[in-house]
C-alpha cells in the first residue's frame, strides 16, 4: 500500500475510535503484530501477538477507565510504511480523575496490516493516575 493509503486507514481507525468503535483497528492488527510502550517505567514493555495488545494491554486499560473513553487525533504524517498519529486522549478512570494524555502513535503498514506501534506518552501521568502496570501482568506479556 502507499503512504497515503496507509495515512487514509489510519484516518479511518481513528474515525472509528472517536465515535467508540475500535473493530477497524482490532481488525487491522496483524496476528503479530507488536506493540512497544516505550520508555523506563513500569507500563514500558512489549506486547506481542494481536491478543496480547487487544487483552493484556489494551484490556487492563479499559477495566481502569470509565465507558466514552476516546483518543482524538490530531495529526497524521504518512512515509513509506509508516503513519505518525498525534492524539489526545479524552478519559475519565472509574475513581473519577480525569486521564486526558498526549500520545504519539508511530504505526507500521504492511499489505494493510498493522505489523508494529510504538507509543510515546506522558509516563508521568500514566503512572499518577493509572498506577504502576501490574508485575504478574508485565510478566506474562513481557
Amino acid at each position: 500500500m502507499s503512504a497515503a493509503a496507509n495515512k487514509k486507514l489510519m484516518e479511518n481507525i481513528f474515525a472509528g475510535i472517536r465515535e467508540g468503535d475500535r473493530s477497524l483497528f482490532i481488525a487491522s492488527l496483524a496476528d503479530d503484530v507488536t506493540m512497544t510502550v516505550t520508555g523506563q517505567y513500569s507500563w514500558s514493555q512489549t506486547f506481542r501477538g494481536r491478543e496480547a495488545v487487544v487483552r493484556d494491554l489494551y484490556g487492563y486499560v479499559r477495566s481502569l477507565l470509565k465507558e466514552g473513553r476516546r483518543t482524538l487525533p490530531f495529526r497524521f504524517i504518512a512515509e513509506d510504511d509508516w503513519v505518525v498519529v498525534e492524539a489526545r486522549g479524552n478519559m475519565m478512570t472509574k475513581a473519577g480523575e480525569r486521564y486526558d494524555n498526549h500520545y504519539c502513535l508511530i504505526y507500521r503498514i504492511e499489505d494493510g496490516k498493522i505489523r508494529e506501534i510504538r507509543e510515546y506518552q506522558d509516563s508521568t501521568l500514566c503512572e499518577r493516575v493509572l498506577g504502576p502496570f501490574p508485575a504478574a501482568r508485565k510478566q506474562a506479556t513481557g
